[in-house]
Protein backbone atom coordinates (compact mmCIF):
# COMPACT_ATOMS: atom_id res chain seq x y z
CA UNK A 1 0.00 0.00 0.00
CA UNK A 2 1.16 3.34 -1.57
CA UNK A 3 1.86 5.57 1.63
CA UNK A 4 2.29 9.70 1.56
CA UNK A 5 6.04 10.81 1.08
CA UNK A 6 5.46 14.11 2.86
CA UNK A 7 3.02 13.14 5.40
CA UNK A 8 3.69 9.68 5.60
CA UNK A 9 -0.40 9.25 5.60
CA UNK A 10 -1.65 5.61 4.75
CA UNK A 11 -4.65 3.38 5.45
CA UNK A 12 -7.01 3.40 8.37
CA UNK A 13 -8.13 0.68 9.99
CA UNK A 14 -11.20 0.00 12.15
CA UNK A 15 -14.61 -1.95 11.89
CA UNK A 16 -18.02 -1.55 9.73
CA UNK A 17 -20.86 -1.53 12.17
CA UNK A 18 -23.85 -3.11 10.41
CA UNK A 19 -27.13 -2.33 11.96
CA UNK A 20 -27.64 -5.28 13.68
CA UNK A 21 -23.99 -4.24 15.28
CA UNK A 22 -22.02 -7.20 13.41
CA UNK A 23 -18.99 -6.19 13.26
CA UNK A 24 -16.25 -7.00 10.34
CA UNK A 25 -13.18 -5.75 9.20
CA UNK A 26 -12.82 -2.53 7.51
CA UNK A 27 -10.29 -0.26 5.53
CA UNK A 28 -9.98 3.23 4.73
CA UNK A 29 -7.78 4.23 1.83
CA UNK A 30 -6.45 7.70 1.87
CA UNK A 31 -6.38 9.67 -1.36
CA UNK A 32 -3.11 8.98 -2.47
CA UNK A 33 -1.63 9.72 -6.41
CA UNK A 34 1.75 8.77 -8.19
CA UNK A 35 2.54 12.61 -9.14
CA UNK A 36 6.02 14.38 -10.78
CA UNK A 37 7.47 16.22 -7.98
CA UNK A 38 10.02 19.10 -8.20
CA UNK A 39 13.17 18.23 -5.86
CA UNK A 40 16.24 19.86 -5.73
CA UNK A 41 15.59 21.32 -9.12
CA UNK A 42 14.73 18.16 -10.92
CA UNK A 43 11.59 16.60 -11.51
CA UNK A 44 10.82 12.49 -9.35
CA UNK A 45 8.02 10.50 -9.44
CA UNK A 46 6.76 10.47 -5.69
CA UNK A 47 3.18 8.96 -3.87
CA UNK A 48 2.10 12.28 -2.98
CA UNK A 49 -2.02 12.52 -0.58
CA UNK A 50 -4.18 15.73 -2.33
CA UNK A 51 -4.31 17.03 0.84
CA UNK A 52 -0.40 17.63 1.19
CA UNK A 53 -1.16 18.72 -3.13
CA UNK A 54 -3.88 21.20 -2.12
CA UNK A 55 -1.81 22.74 0.94
CA UNK A 56 0.98 23.97 -1.56
CA UNK A 57 3.43 21.20 0.46
CA UNK A 58 5.10 19.92 -2.57
CA UNK A 59 5.50 21.63 -6.19
CA UNK A 60 4.59 19.96 -9.28
CA UNK A 61 7.07 19.45 -12.37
Amino acid sequence: MAKCAICDKGAHFGNAVSHSHRRSNKIWKSNIKSVKVKVNNAARKMYVCTSCLRSGKVERA
